[in-house]
């Protein structure tokens, strides 16, 4: 086999390969939007429901002039 051929069946490997990796992510991504969606929806039913989170506190703001450098 010359270097050619040599070059084209790695071609070749690396294409099922990567076609295999692909068809993985696509899975995947499948799983992983079909999960989103469920919970999107638990998030609605429950907002729908009155379920809500208390706000959050506001945070204290440390201003440059309050920090003190140590020496």
């Amino acid at each position: 086999m010359n270097e050619q051929q040599n070059h084209l069946s790695q071609l070749l490997e690396q294409r099922v390969k990567l076609i295999a990796e692909l068809e993985g992510l696509g899975e995947q991504s499948t799983r992983t939007r079909d999960l989103m969606l469920k919970t999107q929806g638990a998030i609605e039913y429950l907002e729908a429901t009155g379920i809500n989170l208390p706000e959050p506190e506001p945070v204290a703001e440390v201003s440059e002039t309050e920090v003190v450098e140590e020496g």
